[in-house]
């Protein structure tokens, strides 16, 4: 076992197995990609890009958006193929067409968007397409049995039969990576697997995959997640701009170093000095709604209010709730001097608020659509008349703001599911400051975004702030919010335990007042 490591779970896995495996063939390479390549149309996703990865290990593969991780996963499992280059697998050279092909070859791939079904049960989806019949009839005894013993390999105990959306999200994230191992998987990919994880089951993750790895399973694990990075991985690869930087064994790694090559800058997060707040735009008292009570607090023009707080604090009820997405049950809510109550998002809209929601993919973005509709389809209205859009303001908007916020596209009549997560942020970023507000509420903003994206989004901000916007800045990163924030309010279960000013802030205090502890109790 690593340092660094949690205790291993006695009993996930079968001590003989461990003792056959273990480390004995951690020297070997699983899998080679040499010179791969990869092009959309004029865009370069991957150019002659290198990864290896050794039989047993657990190998990070860390990049900006817009690196080409993605698409190397895409391309080793078989969603896509790549145009130059070649890729070997156990010693033999594979060119997947369709993700069967991958699996079937013993390489199994976890996305970051778990691809479930969700109202079928546990078996249907372990065992899709591959379930044991009899005379046409599906064995359910048969499959259960299978499907119990590949949970227990994880530490689970689950009825089988359960569907998937009355599972938790790391029960979902266990059945993902027990579907991969029911198919003998010898590599598994895992995107971003602990990006909206509790620090207890990430630590599970970690333990299932330290055993994993000791049945000799390799895994290439992406996340934006330097520390957990750290602390699980045995090499750290780079790609910067769809091309191969580097590999670092972790003896030789850091934080600043993997920094260093992935945005080929330092970036740090601490240099954003609080500028002057005004009068108070927005007042919220003793507000109650779904999932949280009692709430009463004050934001300021030019101000950054946090907002912090564990898994279940209410946070993002509220948000919803002030931006009329959700129902407020009782409470007063005070705009400019003016009692408002908002049935309605577009209400909100009309009255100064815009909302960046937490979960990108199915609340804000339209992945189909373009990324000019994208941008600039919450002031199509402010710029029709009679109905009819006059399209040179749509594209001087679409223009001013793709290249204020340095959206890297190849053409904006692309779907902007062909952006990277950061570009995509980007987008929604700026469609919500086209509309000016007043009032800017930022649900999560930086999740699933490279440490680059990440600093040009905190440039951003602290510029609104500067220029009068009042921002409410939700995030579970407790720098990002030391950092930008003149105050951050924090919640447990639905209420507020304290309210830190920035010469209080800590992590200790945040991390204690989210616990739901008061400081002198502890």
């Amino acid at each position: 076992m690593k340092a660094g490591r949690g205790p291993v779970h006695p009993g996930l896995f079968p001590k003989e197995t461990i003792m056959r495996k273990g480390f004995m063939d951690r020297a070997s390479e699983i899998l080679v990609a040499e010179g791969v390549t990869k092009r959309f149309g004029g865009l370069v996703a991957l150019d002659e890009v290198h990864l290896q990865i050794r039989r047993g290990e657990v190998h990070a593969l860390v990049g900006e958006n817009g690196a080409g991780k993605s698409t190397m996963m895409n391309i080793i499992g078989g969603v896509i193929r790549r145009d130059e280059g070649s890729i070997r697998f156990e010693g033999k050279e594979v060119d997947f067409a369709t993700p069967m092909e991958a699996i079937d070859s013993g390489i199994a791939v976890i996305h970051q968007e778990l691809s479930m079904m969700p109202d079928l049960n546990i078996i249907e989806n372990v065992y899709m397409g591959r379930m044991e019949t009899h005379y046409g009839r599906i064995m359910w005894d048969v499959m259960a049995k299978k499907t119990a013993q590949q949970l227990s390999r994880l530490g689970l105990t689950i009825d089988p039969y359960k569907k998937i959306n009355r599972l938790t999200t790391s029960h979902r994230q266990m059945v993902e990576i027990a579907k991969a191992i029911s198919t003998n998987a010898q590599l598994i990919v895992m995107d971003e697997p602990n990006s909206s994880l509790t620090e207890s089951e990430s630590e599970r993750l970690f333990t299932v995959i330290d055993n994993l790895q000791k049945e000799g399973i390799s895994i290439i694990y992406v996340s934006h997640k330097l520390d957990e990075v750290l602390r699980i991985a045995d090499r750290i690869t780079t790609f910067r701009d769809g091309q191969y930087v580097g590999t670092l064994e972790r003896s030789e790694a850091s934080v600043k170093k993997i920094i260093r090559m992935m945005v080929g800058r330092d970036v740090e997060v601490c240099s954003y000095p609080a500028g002057k707040t005004g009068d108070p735009v927005l007042q919220v008292r003793g507000l109650n709604g779904q999932m949280f009570q009692d709430i009463t607090f004050s934001l300021k023009r030019g101000e950054i209010l946090g907002f912090s707080g564990l898994v279940g604090a209410g946070r993002s009820e509220l948000a919803r709730a002030l931006f009329g997405a959700d129902p407020v049950m009782s409470g007063e809510v005070i705009l400019e001097g003016r009692p408002v109550s908002f049935s309605s998002p577009q209400k909100a809209i009309s009255a100064g608020l815009a909302m960046l929601a937490e979960d990108r993919k199915t609340q804000s973005i339209f992945p189909n659509l373009p990324i000019w509709m994208n941008l600039s389809i919450s002031r199509l209205s402010q710029m029709s008349r009679y109905g009819v859009v006059d399209w040179k303001k749509v594209a001087r908007i679409v223009n001013e703001y793709t290249a204020k916020f340095s959206i890297k596209m190849g053409n904006n009549q692309h779907p902007i599911s062909s952006l990277s997560g950061g570009n995509q942020q980007k987008v929604i970023l700026a469609r919500w400051l086209a509309v000016n507000p007043q009032i800017l509420i930022l649900d999560e903003p930086t999740h699933g975004v490279d440490v680059g994206a990440k600093a040009d989004i905190y440039t951003f901000i602290h510029q609104l702030a500067a220029e009068g916007l009042g921002i409410i800045f939700i995030s579970s990163e407790m720098p990002e919010l030391m950092a930008l924030c003149h105050r951050i309010i924090v919640m447990h279960e639905g209420s507020i335990t304290g309210v830190l000013s920035r010469d209080e802030f800590s992590e200790e205090r945040i991390m204690t007042l989210a616990a739901g502890y008061a400081e002198q109790t502890v």
